[in-house]
């Protein structure tokens, strides 16, 4: 007769907790030398590239085009900020693409050199156009508040802040974000989070410019 009690215990694969990441461009080195020449066309009211009132890109009468300076200055990296929209390269455009086509809107650019011959990679005006409400606020440290100033666009609407004594850490709902690998926070839209999928994509094209912030442990 078999005895049950010695057949070895199968041990459950330990799930792996998805992590998430503040994304944004790296402030260090200062900003390259560049310039918009078309921008007033581009944006004739106020010269201010903005998705505003939802994100994305307007139809642009032409192609934005940007004068890139001299050898002497800092060239562009594969991620610049350039007013509400990312400034990207070719290769950060093919890597986000791969990871999560749904979340991203790009325009592509005409780029020439302030003197010379531009050869270097292709560039696109870049959006994170998914908009989640994923915060789990019970579990979270952050400022909750409603806007009371009118000259924000959010005036009297609901607002996170994470500019908090000691730090802020934000926690996320699974079930919301569920298979999305970039994002913003409704709340705080000009923050974008993605997971450690897009992250580890980024690190392993070796892109640079890109900076990413642990949402466990944000600084003040």
């Amino acid at each position: 007769m078999s005895d049950d009690r010695s057949r070895p215990i199968e041990k459950r694969p330990r799930e792996i907790k998805r992590k998430f990441y503040v994304i944004d461009f790296n402030y260090r080195g200062g900003p390259p030398a560049m310039v918009l020449e078309n921008r007033h066309v581009l944006a004739p009211d106020t010269g201010v590239l903005d998705p505003f009132p939802r994100r994305g890109f307007p139809n642009y009468p032409e192609p934005p085009r940007f004068v890139f300076g001299g050898t002497r200055d800092r060239a562009p990296r594969d991620l610049e900020m350039y007013h509400h929209y990312w400034l990207v390269s070719d290769r950060t455009k093919a890597v986000f693409e791969s990871v999560d086509l749904a979340g991203f809107a790009f325009v592509a650019c005409d780029i020439r050199l302030a003197k010379g011959q531009y050869e270097g990679p292709g560039y696109w005006l870049c959006d994170v156009v998914r908009v989640l409400d994923a915060v789990d606020e019970s579990q979270s440290r952050l400022l909750v508040g409603i806007r009371d100033d009118p000259n924000y666009r959010d005036f009297d609407k609901k607002y996170y802040s994470v500019v908090i004594k000691g730090g802020a850490r934000l926690v996320f709902r699974d079930e919301v974000i569920a298979s999305a690998h970039v994002f913003r926070m409704a709340y705080m839209e000009a923050t974008v989070i993605c997971d450690d999928v897009l992250k580890n994509a980024c690190k392993e094209a070796g892109l640079a410019g890109i900076g990413f912030r642990d949402v466990l442990k944000l600084p003040i």
